[in-house]
């Protein structure tokens, strides 16, 4: 039975060029589409985490993570659903400033949206929103009917639900270093 669903990639790696690239090709090779990708400093410093979120099922998500985990420079990768993460996306729109002082219909959308005003220019307004994807979407197709002038989203940032599986790991590691 296929049952796709939406996975969180965490991968985590030094941070060397070419390491995306090497991920990347085998995600697509495999002809899995990527939905969202961010890179950033990891909580153990000078190690990076990958968090990718795709569509596949559970026994090609755990393949391929498998074959990420082999790669080198990687220090380990996982998967995880929904269900095992916390997780957020931030959105910024450009929308014109007059939609907001001819009538309060911008203001009452931001207000119910949740969303915060990051700056006030003659011609345009910058809001902020923060949330799962339908949230921000949500806040996006509100605005079309006072015009978008620019819209982008992030990529997912994800914090794992059970205490951080690499900490355990490297701990790990590090024993059986020791031992050696």
């Amino acid at each position: 039975m296929n049952n796709i669903k939406e996975y969180t990639l965490a991968i985590y790696s030094e941070n060397r060029a070419g390491i995306m690239s090497r991920i990347i090709s085998n995600i697509t090779k495999r002809h899995i589409n990527i939905d969202t990708l961010s890179v950033s400093k990891s909580s153990i410093p000078n190690i990076h985490r990958f968090t990718i979120v795709i569509n596949v099922t559970e026994n090609r998500v755990r393949k391929l993570v498998a074959q990420i985990d082999k790669q080198v420079d990687i220090l380990k990768a996982f998967y995880y659903d929904n269900s095992e993460i916390v997780y957020q996306e931030i959105a910024l729109y450009k929308v014109p400033a007059q939609s907001f002082f001819k009538s309060n219909t911008s203001e009452l959308l931001v207000r119910k949206h949740n969303a915060r005003i990051l700056e006030i220019e003659e011609e345009y307004i910058v809001i902020e929103k923060t949330g799962h994807e339908s949230e921000t979407e949500a806040l996006f197709e509100a605005l079309q009917s006072i015009g978008v002038y620019e819209f982008v989203r992030s990529g997912r940032v994800a914090i794992v639900k059970p205490m951080e599986r690499l900490n355990t790991y490297l701990s790990q590691m590090e024993k059986l270093y020791e031992d050696v």
